[in-house]
């Protein structure tokens, strides 16, 4: 036994893992052996033979029906059945020229449908596992399929995993002409404008190494009407209008030489727009551009690139790892300026800078081997340098993709291979892998034939200041779906509309077009959502139903309360104006939205400036002054508030604020919430230890009916309470919330748009009774949702007074 034992422990155990690749190697000659017995047997023949199949649809005729519609489709028919002018007449079924439209791949434009809405290239992978929906002239996809939930799910992709969104709706204008002249438009409809921000900065977005973000607007006075947030980016000068004595180091003096140069350099632009707002910024910037060429004579070419370019947008703690793993450079420049941190490769993420631009040109991202492993680009100069050290590139790339450039799109790209070729290729490897080559029956092998293909792409690196990382790649529209199929089958989380405007919430930036109540496009999508809600509303009995609400919220109604603070002042000797002479009346029911936005601490700091409102305790962000604290802190100031006669000027444009709401304690904010300026009373409420607030602060069941009440001609109005039970309970409105809480947060906010003098006011009267060490920056405010008739104590925090400019947007 002893000797049986030695004997089994020397035998060697089997292999933990088999090479399949060496094990067909070493049995070759054993399975050509066992396949010619068995091709004997069948006469070539390796279908399953007809008897053995399983009768599964024996009992119906959908066979016949389907030769019936075969001959149908290739035009053979019965001749004593069908008389031939009919048969010319008959069209292929809507079913089968739908699906051979969407397998086109066109260089240029988008498939439509009947009514002319367009579809995405990625319509029918969207369509299968999506909520479709309309809007904006497109087939969108709107969110996962379901009763609208999943925000938990989706965050934990977020914080640990990849997203990613088809984006291509959004669409490209491009500019042409002289530099001085394209700065000139810029200045005239863009804020803030490239000429108001700093000189690094400007250097920076001037150059093509980063890209700017900014708030389109209509030509014309400081406060004309908003379209929408773009973001605009220069194409990087060629090597020729560079001077010859630059050197590589002194990147600093290179770049300042650029731009402080006045030559009528030949420059392009792109500016990128959401598809609600397309026509409306198209047509600003052409009269910007033709109201500059009757002035100077100076030519200036704009035309839209819809059709043309395409935009993907990945987020995510694991979205440039997923960028790594798919994209494989043929050619990878990577621009610096004297502000920018050098990247010696993409192989850390750290080391690209926030904003940044890389323009590429990768491999087909299908055409990747199985086994290759994240290839590192290596970093060439500046195109503005012309460094030819760093311009060496693989001695495999094809001389034809080394001049590839996305900013090229009107002379257009090469449409990649084929899915139905790539997978015969894929087949032919296989085949001849297992030495079953179909070289014998006649089939030609078209692995030897496909040439892999190079696409152009940008990469734009996106970070706001909360820490989301995310990634723009901006590429041919024909590339859409040889980039997207790969992106999802590598871990990315395809997300639709309403998913992207959870993330944007979490990461504490305005979504377009539901927080931008300034704008067109906000209007006319509104009041879609509105529509949209009363259908559904009559789908259910009228017992049923819920209380309706006003869509979009009434933001003529804050007026009201900016009449109720004036009517104190003048009470007061502190306002400059009759409170019976204000700039609008609030009966003119035409008005949407009367007012702007301040997106920038320097308008901001104009407006205050323009209302004799220096001493109105708003501290907008700017870079040549104390920090928040230090302001706070200052007993002179606020003595002054309390004693000296601050007197406003109230004949002016009412000014909103984007504020971040947390609930003190409890509750849960919805979208178009109604935030309301609390007494002090009410404050103790909830702060005071010695009194309860399980009981809070509640309005009568019926003033939740008629607090806003809607009139004959469809706008909804702000009800002023008549008998004192109600008025006791009434709080004025100061704003409205646009995103609520998104549930699975790891810190529930929302974010809501209030007016600007009403939050000074809120803030001196709290600051007013509260002792120095216990004041914060926060303000103290009710919110309550439209339906219920609990207040809610939350606080706000100004967004203008953490950041100098609040123009980024998702």
């Amino acid at each position: 036994m002893a000797t049986d034992g030695i004997k089994r422990s020397s035998l060697a155990p089997p292999p933990r893992s088999l090479n399949v690749e060496k094990f067909v190697e070493s049995r070759a000659a054993e399975l050509e052996a066992l396949h010619s017995v068995v091709a004997d047997r069948l006469n070539n023949d390796f279908r399953s033979q007809r008897n053995k199949r399983r009768r599964t649809t024996g009992y119906d005729n959908r066979d016949a029906n389907k030769r019936f519609r075969k001959r149908q489709k290739t035009g053979v028919v019965d001749k004593g059945n069908v008389v031939a002018s009919e048969k010319d007449e008959k069209k292929v079924p809507r079913r089968i020229r739908r699906r051979v439209e969407l397998k086109c791949n066109p260089e240029h434009g988008y498939s439509t449908s009947g009514d002319g809405t367009k579809r995405l290239r990625t319509h029918v992978w969207h369509a299968k596992r999506f909520t479709m929906t309309k809007l904006w002239g497109f087939y969108l996809p709107l969110g996962l399929q379901g009763r609208g939930r999943g925000s938990r799910a989706l965050l934990k992709w977020f914080r640990h995993g990849a997203v990613v969104h088809d984006a291509c709706y959004h669409s490209a204008l491009q500019l042409e002409g002289p530099e001085d002249s394209l700065l000139s438009v810029l200045s005239m409809v863009l804020v803030p404008s490239p000429s108001a921000q700093s000189e690094n900065i400007s250097c920076s977005v001037l150059s093509g190494a980063v890209y700017g973000s900014a708030m389109l607007h209509h030509v014309g006075a400081p406060g004309s009407k908003s379209i929408a947030p773009v973001t605009y980016m220069w194409r990087p000068l060629p090597k020729k209008d560079i001077g010859t004595g630059a050197e590589h180091d002194n990147v600093e003096s290179a770049n300042s030489t650029q731009t402080n140069e006045c030559c009528p350099s030949f420059r392009q632009l792109w500016v990128w727009i959401h598809a609600s707002a397309l026509n409306e910024g198209y047509d600003a910037l052409k009269f910007a551009c033709q109201k500059l060429m009757d002035e100077t004579g100076i030519l200036i070419n704009c035309f839209s690139l819809e059709g043309q370019l395409a935009k993907l947008e990945l987020m995510g703690s694991k979205a440039f790892g997923l960028l790594q793993k798919l994209l494989h450079p043929v050619t990878c420049k990577i621009l610096k300026s004297s502000q920018l941190t050098k990247c010696s490769s993409l192989q850390h993420e750290d080391q690209i800078p926030s904003c940044a631009i890389l323009s590429l040109a990768v491999d087909d991202p299908r055409n990747l081997p199985e086994r290759k492993t994240a290839v590192v680009p290596e970093v060439v100069s500046n195109r503005v340098l012309g460094d030819a050290s760093e311009n060496e590139i693989t001695e495999n790339t094809l001389v034809e993709n080394q001049n590839m450039d996305l900013w090229d799109a009107s002379n257009g790209f090469s449409s990649p291979v084929e899915e139905s070729v790539l997978c015969m290729e894929k087949h032919c490897q296989r085949l001849s892998f297992f030495c079953q080559s179909d070289s014998q029956s006649g089939t030609l092998n078209t692995s030897s034939d496909v040439q892999p293909g190079s696409c152009p792409i940008l990469l734009l690196k996106n970070k706001n200041p909360k820490g989301m990382i995310g990634w723009t790649i901006m590429l041919p529209l024909s590339w859409v779906k040889a980039f997207w199929i790969p992106l999802v089958s590598n871990g990315a989380h395809a997300i639709g509309l309403r998913e992207k405007h959870w993330i944007a919430c979490e990461v504490e930036l305005p979504y377009f077009p539901s927080e931008f109540p300034d704008t067109n496009a906000y209007s006319s999508f509104m009041a879609t959502e509105a529509t949209l809600s009363d259908e559904k509303a009559k789908l259910r009995p009228p017992s049923m139903r819920a209380l309706r609400v006003p869509i979009p919220p009434p933001w003529v109604s804050i007026r009201l309360a900016c009449e109720e603070t004036r009517t104190q002042d003048v009470e007061n000797g502190h306002s400059l104006t009759n409170p019976n002479n204000g700039s609008l009346s609030l009966n003119n029911h035409n008005i949407s939205f009367e007012g702007f936005v301040s997106r920038t601490s320097h308008l901001l700091s104009d407006y205050l400036n323009e209302i004799h409102g220096n001493r109105l305790l708003l501290f907008p962000k700017l870079p040549d002054k104390k920090s928040f604290f230090e302001l706070m802190v200052e007993e002179a100031k606020l003595r002054q508030n309390r004693t000296g006669a601050s007197l406003m000027n109230y004949e002016r444009k009412l000014c909103f604020l984007r504020v971040l709401l947390h609930a003190y304690k409890e509750g849960s904010f919805e979208e178009g919430a109604v935030v309301c300026a609390p007494h002090l009373s009410d404050i103790s409420i909830w702060t005071s230890r010695s009194k309860s607030s399980e009981a809070g602060l509640q309005i009568p069941q019926s003033s939740v009916n008629s607090y806003f009440k809607e009139q004959s001609c469809g706008k909804w109005e702000l009800q002023t309470p008549e008998d004192s039970a109600t008025r006791e309970s009434h709080r004025w409105p100061i704003g409205f919330v646009t995103t609520g809480f998104v549930r699975g947060s790891t810190k529930l906010k929302a974010e809501a748009l209030c007016e600007a003098i009403l939050l000074a006011r809120l803030r001196e009267e709290q600051w007013n009774e509260i002792p120095m060490k216990e004041r914060r920056k926060e303000i103290y405010v009710l919110v309550r949702n439209l339906r219920s008739t609990a207040y809610r104590l939350a606080l706000a925090t100004i967004i203008l007074e953490q950041q100098e400019e609040d123009v980024e947007f998702m």
